[in-house]
């Protein structure tokens, strides 16, 4: 059960902070409108981080993410029986905290009126800056991969200054390769504020896009399960 409402929390603050940043830079009448890519990719590595701290205090292991504990899982990292508890935490935290963020921003989503202005679904979940499935495809598990091969390399991430490590890491992955699709590198991350879009009443809201769903759902799980097998076959 701890591993269930640490992921729950975790990612709920994860989502919640992460979203936020979306809604800050990209509708009407807030502080950080119009804000560049280096304020998005630094918020949510800060977002990640206080996540992670969230997590690891309520007795789960700060995964936030079922690239992460799928890929664990398949090669040994992890055990089975705490899977389906992780990733129910994960899905339903970031769903909440996408919530909490549609009541936050309500106002600035009225002053938005349609997605010319930014009132978008880009606001909750990835889009790509180029539409190619196969190549978005790619940038996902090119991404998702580089960022769990680090950090099963950076042992217990949830102690210490670990936290903040793996912020960093976020923020370099989004600055490096992230500008393609958005850096989703999680699924709970990209479905859950995406159906909240979808089945909550945002003022003004838009498509929510689900032809492109596939890319962040499949996408980094294949990039976690090489990062993952890699990891078990140099160790």
């Amino acid at each position: 059960m701890n591993g269930f409402i640490g992921e729950f929390f975790g990612t709920l603050i994860l989502i919640l902070l992460g979203t936020g940043t979306g809604a800050g830079i990209n509708l009407k009448k807030t502080y950080a409108t119009g804000s560049n890519w280096a304020f998005v990719s630094i918020a949510w590595g800060m977002a990640v981080t206080m996540g992670v701290y969230v997590a690891g205090m309520l007795g789960s292991d700060g995964h936030l993410n079922p690239a992460v504990t799928i890929g664990f899982a398949a090669f040994g990292f992890f055990p089975w029986a705490q899977v389906m508890p992780y990733l129910a935490g994960q899905f339903l935290g970031a769903f909440v905290g996408a919530a909490i963020a549609i009541f936050q921003f309500y106002p600035h989503f009225k002053a938005t009126p349609d997605e010319a202005a930014g009132n978008s679904v880009g606001i909750f979940a990835t889009r790509p800056a180029i539409k190619n499935p196969f190549f978005n495809f790619v940038s996902e598990v090119v991404a998702t991969w580089a960022f769990i091969f680090i950090l099963l390399n950076m042992g217990d991430f949830t102690q210490g200054l670990k936290p903040f490590m793996v912020g960093i890491l976020i923020m370099t992955i989004g600055m490096c390769l992230g500008s393609t699709t958005g850096f989703a590198i999680n699924p709970a991350r990209d479905w859950s504020p995406r159906l909240a879009y979808t089945i909550l009443p945002v003022p003004n809201g838009g498509s929510a896009e689900w032809s492109y769903a596939w890319v962040p759902m499949f996408g980094p799980l294949l990039g976690g399960l090489l990062a993952a097998g890699l990891q078990a076959w140099i160790k």
